[in-house]
């Protein structure tokens, strides 16, 4: 059994899928923002179900689609517990087991690219992200980059695996797919036969240009790659025009006028989505789209002529804004007020939904309150 490799030209990044044959649950390593509608594709043409996304660390050359796919797929977000990625559901520990369907792969702490970097072991094989790379390894000159921890993490971790592991590496640049440890270990150009003194050496002289995208890479996918550059202050008052629907108005605007009856919260989230991140107190759950697909909903129009009394606002709310913008114009067509609410909804996972945040305002259960 296989990975399926997929590769973003862009960044020279590679992602990986794999998948549980029986029950077809699937999770992917490391996918890129650009390609997310490539994914989608691979999953549906092989009909997987999506259930983890896992990072590696927090890239800085490419933004993740993490937070995207558990929009879109219900995916539940995992990545290392040391790399401050607080938006990921699962902050995965040194060993941990990570489960899809019957299969399992095991996280392994891997220092020294970034301090919070780690490697996955399936199987006969590694992903090994920037921690071991083709004939070479990831640079240690930033994101709390440590040469002498690359070392220990190469060589007394990566390369007591079998020699015939195969190591699929997060980059190459030069068309290669992967290798073996038993390779790395004798023929790697940086590590191969050389003491911690000769790698940290060669490592502090590299002198790299930084990543083109390093200034908004690491900030996005510090947030699961869905951070918002156009959202207001918490508690900032907003209502701006738009195209198609009533308008974008922020979330502490937003809950005055909910909480004054003059409007309905609509929560246009996956079911998957609602079940794993949490349910909104209050909201009216009308999905705009749903997985398996992710093809429209057939009973949005019904549902939400429904939940939405005559001269009442629409207030429409997803992760994001993605679908909540597409939702607020279709149902401004359907003759409704209807507004995208410019804050997404952050929720911490867990079984009975009772935590979450929307804007400026959080709840632990019930009411609302203001931050």
């Amino acid at each position: 059994m296989h990975p399926i490799q997929l590769f973003d030209p862009a960044s020279s990044t590679y992602t990986y899928i794999l998948c549980d044959e029986q029950t077809r649950e699937a999770l992917i390593i490391d996918p890129v923002d650009t390609q997310i509608e490539r994914d989608l594709q691979v999953l549906r043409e092989r009909g997987l179900r999506l259930v983890l996304t896992l990072e590696t660390h927090a890239h800085a050359d490419h933004i993740t689609s993490a937070g995207q796919l558990a929009e879109l797929a219900g995916a539940q977000t995992a990545a290392p517990e040391d790399c401050g990625i607080r938006t990921a559901a699962i902050q995965i520990k040194d060993g941990q087991v990570l489960r899809f369907g019957g299969e399992s792969l095991q996280a392994w702490h891997t220092p020294g690219h970034t301090g919070g970097s780690m490697c996955f072991v399936w199987r006969e094989h590694v992903f090994t992200g920037d921690t071991l790379l083709i004939n070479g390894c990831g640079r240690t000159d930033f994101q709390s980059g440590d040469p002498k921890a690359l070392y220990h993490s190469l060589t007394e971790v990566l390369f007591k695996l079998p020699p015939t592991c195969t190591v699929w590496p997060g980059h190459d640049y030069q068309g290669r797919s992967h290798s073996t440890i038993g390779y790395e270990k004798a023929n790697n150009a940086r590590i191969a036969g050389k003491s911690e003194a000769q790698f940290v050496a060669i490592m502090n002289a590299l002198n790299l240009p930084p990543p083109k995208r390093l200034a908004e890479a690491v900030p996005a996918n510090l947030q699961s790659g869905l951070l918002r550059h156009d959202a207001p202050a918490p508690h900032q008052l907003v209502e701006r025009a738009a195209q198609g629907y009533a308008g974008d108005v922020s979330c502490t605007l937003a809950m005055a006028w909910w909480q004054a009856d003059e409007a309905v919260l609509i929560d246009v989230r996956t079911d998957a989505e609602r079940a794993w991140v949490g349910f909104i107190p209050g909201a009216q759950a009308v999905a705009w789209k749903q997985w398996p697909g992710m093809a429209s909903n057939p009973g949005f129009d019904e549902q939400i002529l429904r939940e939405v009394p005559p001269g009442k606002k629409a207030l429409m709310l997803c992760r994001s804004g993605v679908r909540s913008i597409a939702a607020a114009r279709r149902a401004t067509e359907l003759g409704l007020i209807a507004y995208n609410i410019i804050d997404g909804f952050e929720g911490d996972p867990d079984p009975q939904g009772q935590r979450g945040r929307l804007g400026g305002w959080q709840f632990n259960g019930l009411p609302w309150r203001q931050n």
